[in-house]
């Protein structure tokens, strides 16, 4: 493909510096794709980014920002009709992933934002079943229309990317990929989980943060307020509230964590002072008619 009708697309990828054996996989894999021209950013959250090879942008963010404002700040510094999110511990199987990505939203005009399907090769019969972006988790291959997303490899448009307002900032870490799949659904676009599609990512267990359990809590709260007209915004925290402590009630203290996170939730808020519209009446309906009206 000549290199003046190669689709351009941007990408970001988040780092804290401290996987240096895997973040030089995943730029070694995004070096590898073909057929597209690539601007990307190593964005050091907290870590002057060094030793990243050339022809890739680094930018340093003296403070640790948190995950969604640090993806934010990576989208300033690059161009591209296409963005991709890329995790530092993630990679490209394939190297026609990103390409391939492009045609899908040439051929697929409403499709706003696309998550492939995560596996970890080298233990594939082990994938946890919360890679599957969806209720019905019969099997990761299947694609769907989805309402949540796992961070670790997104692609979508920046036109699509600046109608949703961008990552919530201020959730610093968790449900952040809830917010950006609703409000993409807002722009009266859908999300897609590719099946077909494979992103590498080695198997973690999200417990391992300190504050998992209370920032899942509080963070699924300010999602709420910040999206959810009445009276959703009160019945969707509530009824994942009862559930969560239902799940963990031999877990004491996750059950005071995530209690003590979801009062957090409703005591404060980092966007009052930048009130955004509501998803609209007419979204809602579209979640509810393709299968997720948000009230679990």
């Amino acid at each position: 493909m000549p290199a003046e009708t190669k689709p351009t697309i941007g990408v970001v990828v988040l780092t804290m510096g401290n996987r240096p054996v895997e973040l030089k996989r995943a730029l070694e894999s995004l070096l590898a794709q073909r057929s597209v021209a690539i601007d990307a950013v190593v964005v050091g959250n907290g870590w002057d980014p060094t030793d990243i090879p050339e022809g890739i942008k680094t930018h340093f963010l003296p403070e640790n920002l948190g995950i969604p404002a640090g993806r934010n700040a990576g989208v300033k510094q690059i161009q591209g009709e296409y963005l991709c999110f890329l995790d530092d511990d993630s990679w490209f199987i394939d190297d026609d992933f990103l390409i391939t990505a492009v045609e899908r939203f040439r051929h697929y005009p409403r499709m706003g934002l696309l998550q492939p399907r995560i596996t970890d090769p080298e233990n594939e019969d082990q994938n946890p079943r919360r890679w599957i972006p969806r209720l019905k988790k019969r099997t990761a291959l299947e694609p769907s229309k989805v309402f949540h997303v796992g961070e670790t490899c997104l692609v979508t448009t920046r036109n699509i990317f600046d109608a949703t307002g961008g990552w919530a900032g201020g959730f610093w870490y968790a449900h952040e990929g809830i917010e950006l799949a609703w409000r993409v659904w807002d722009t009266g676009t859908y999300v897609w989980y590719a099946g077909d599609m494979q992103i590498g990512h080695p198997i973690v267990d999200p417990r391992r943060h300190d504050e998992f359990y209370r920032l899942n809590a509080r963070n699924r709260v300010w999602l709420a307020r910040r999206n959810l007209p009445l009276p959703l915004r009160w019945v969707y925290p509530t009824t994942w509230m009862l559930i969560e402590c239902l799940r963990l009630r031999r877990n004491k203290s996750a059950v005071a964590q995530y209690i003590a996170g979801w009062r957090a939730g409703w005591a404060g808020s980092p966007w009052y002072r930048e009130p955004r519209p509501k998803l609209r009446w007419k979204t809602i309906v579209r979640m509810t008619l393709a299968g997720r009206l948000p009230i679990i």
